[in-house]
């Protein structure tokens, strides 16, 4: 950590008092909690009010130090409790001089964790890789409340990175460097000191005698704020022993007498022609085992043979320990392998573990910076790739090890899950559940207040309002709504239409000969067909009456993006979703196309809607049983998730947006958004 203060004319005004304090702890209690920084600046000061910043600061500092917890957020809250009672009483007692005229900010770091609160007008920024980013407008103070006076109110928290400057600067101090541009010359610096900053002020002297105010900057460095690991030491790995190994061993072999031994054969029935052939006596000696391990060699003792009727047992002997030398080879190549695992996954875990240390800092600039949300989420999903792995070997692992991964891999889910803002719904509300027997739904269409189920298995449509089935007499195939009416699709080229309880039939001119339906959508009445097969877009313009002009193509040439298609939307652009990436088109043209990147990874996306009177792309994943919801630039918005949807069809959005209803098998459900 390295910390430099610099107070600009502070006895310019007379009314004018302005301070800082830094406080790094130095016993062992306080270490718990980490440091704690203060700025504070007061205008128009009464003589009775001129220790009241470095009052408020001890107070502040003397709760969050004695507080009983080891988190610095709720310490901070705790302070900030204190400093509030302190600021009401002073106010109880007629004297409110100080307020609207204090400006203050109460900074803690704990390891990597940042926490801040504020009053008034002082300014922190944080400069990242030469990125200035206004983390202030993280922080909405609310009105002052009057009894109990309620003057620190919002904290906000979050994670640096090494080499992170964080700078605190009073209003006309941040004013000043703003116009010289001074941030960005100090965002622009390899390493910050008090030289480099001082030619930075070259040239502006007269102008700074002219302001007052404090410039505080503190700089994280890696040995400061590094996050404690959890490893396994190699000290806990079990040692490799030759002598433990070979214990079981070395007793069988004591046990064998120590004299040598021979074996006569003897032949009891003698067959013709071996007559007078003598079958001499066999001797043989137990040979002398050197085995090499790891470069340490160990010689089993010599056996002996024994003569006489021991000679079975001593064969069985060597049989059995031949088989324990293999079984003791076996058991010592799988603990030097596990050791092996150990020490591999003990650096992959702590790889992992400073990549969600970079992950969380990300998080502090992720509401005013898309790119640093990207990056955390890119972080988190490497981490989850990477612990994936190591958890197929969780098996071959001591459960202590196994427990540490688990952890990892839990934390990183939910940290994940947060970030992809995913909702798990234990009970979704069942709206209707259909009687196998009466109608059997696979589509849903949400028209005004009304929903319309098919199928295209049937030669119905069921009126939700009306609870009634509408024979039609042709199995419909995609449906979409037009101005106060429903419209039906059946292949080829009928069109059936509902309006106000009356039910219109229509035809169309099929494009070409081998024309192959795959989605429908409209806009302005007008209908848009894809056909995947040879990612072509037929576009019909609306005429009257429920009459449509000749078919043409849409699309200026064939595009690949628009081949095997899985679905279309429209809003006043073409949205194409094809496996995880959706494809934009406007006017006939390729405008762009982004992969969808959220957590769980998408694996097979359905189907996508849209509509000019909503803001989002709505997108169904059945094998994951989800909803998911992005906004027209690829960034996700909610994710809905639920057990219960365990055979998800279709699903429709309401004209407002506020509400998604979802077919799963026979039961409707909604949510309401």
């Amino acid at each position: 950590m390295r910390i430099f203060e610099f107070h600009f004319n502070p006895k310019l005004k007379e009314d004018l008092v302005l301070d800082s304090f830094c406080y790094e702890p130095e016993k062992a209690y306080e270490k718990r909690l980490g440091d704690l920084y203060i700025v504070g600046l007061l205008k128009n000061t009464l003589p009775q009010n001129k220790r009241l910043l470095k009052r408020l600061a001890e107070i502040i500092k003397e709760k969050y130090y004695s507080s009983r917890t080891d988190s610095s957020e709720r310490a901070l809250k705790s302070s900030l409790k204190e400093a509030n009672k302190f600021l009401d009483s002073i106010s109880k007692s007629g004297d409110v001089s100080w307020l609207g005229n204090l400006d203050f900010f109460i900074l803690s770091i704990k390891d990597s964790k940042l926490n801040f609160a504020k009053v008034g007008d002082i300014k922190p920024i944080l400069i990242r890789a030469g990125q200035i980013t206004d983390i202030d407008k993280k922080v909405q103070i609310e009105d002052l409340e009057p009894y109990p006076l309620k003057v620190f109110s919002n904290i906000v928290s979050g994670k640096l990175a090494e080499k992170d400057l964080i700078l605190v600067l009073t209003q006309d101090i941040f004013e000043f460097f703003k116009q010289e541009k001074i941030l960005t010359k100090i965002a622009k610096l390899e390493f910050f000191d008090h030289k480099q900053f001082k030619k930075i002020l070259n040239g502006q002297k007269k102008n700074l005698n002219e302001i007052s105010g404090i410039f505080l900057l503190i700089q994280f460095i890696k040995e400061t704020f590094a996050g404690k690991k959890q490893t396994i030491s190699e000290k806990n790995l079990e040692k490799f022993s030759l002598k433990k190994i070979f214990a079981p061993v070395l007793k069988i072999f004591k046990k064998l007498p120590k004299k040598p031994f021979s074996i006569k054969i003897a032949i009891k029935k003698k067959k013709k022609g071996l007559k007078g052939i003598k079958i001499p006596r066999i001797k043989f000696r137990a040979p002398k085992f050197n085995i090499r391990i790891f470069k340490k060699t160990f010689s089993l003792p010599k056996l002996k043979k024994i003569k006489g009727k021991k000679s079975l047992l001593s064969q069985n002997l060597i049989l059995i320990s031949g088989l324990i030398i293999l079984l003791v080879f076996g058991f010592a190549f799988s603990k030097f392998e596990q050791n092996r695992k150990i020490k591999i996954y003990s650096k992959q875990l702590e790889e992992i573990q400073e990549k969600l240390q970079l992950s969380e800092s990300f998080l502090l600039l992720k509401d005013t910076n898309l790119e640093a949300f990207q990056k955390s989420n890119l972080l988190l999903e490497e981490s989850w790739n990477k612990i994936l792995i190591i958890t197929k070997d969780l098996s071959l692992l001591p459960k202590d090890f196994t427990n540490q991964i688990l952890e990892l891999k839990n934390e990183i889910s939910s940290k994940l899950l947060k970030l992809n803002k995913l909702e798990q719904i234990e009970n979704p509300e069942l709206v209707f559940e259909f009687n196998r027997l009466d109608f059997v739904p696979h589509n849903l269409l949400v028209n005004d207040d009304n929903i319309y189920f098919f199928s295209p298995y049937l030669k119905n449509i069921y009126d939700f309002n009306a609870k009634r089935i509408i024979e039609i007499n042709k199995v419909i195939n995609s449906a979409i709504k037009l101005n106060n009416s429903a419209l039906f699709f059946s292949k080829p080229d009928k069109l059936i239409i509902l309006k106000n309880n009356e039910i219109f039939e229509s035809e169309i001119q099929i494009p070409y000969q081998d024309f192959e339906f795959s989605d429908l959508a409209s806009f302005h009445n007008n209908l848009y067909f894809i056909d995947k097969k040879i990612g072509q877009i037929i576009k019909y313009g609306f005429l009257n009456n429920f009459e449509w002009d000749k078919p043409v193509s849409w699309l200026n040439q064939k595009e690949e993006g628009a081949i095997g298609a899985n679905s279309m939307a429209i809003d006043s652009s073409v949205w194409i979703l094809k496996n995880n990436l959706i494809y934009k088109y406007y006017k006939g043209e390729f405008q762009k196309e982004f992969e969808i990147n959220i957590f769980p990874n998408p694996k097979d996306l359905v189907k996508i809607y849209t509509s000019s009177n909503l803001s989002y792309l709505y997108i169904l994943e059945p094998v994951q049983e989800r909803i998911v919801i992005l906004d027209k630039k690829g960034n996700i918005i909610k994710q809905f998730q639920s057990e219960k949807f365990d055979n998800l069809l279709d699903f429709a959005v309401s004209e407002d947006g506020n509400i998604i209803y979802l077919l799963n098998g026979l039961n409707i459900y909604k949510i309401n958004l």
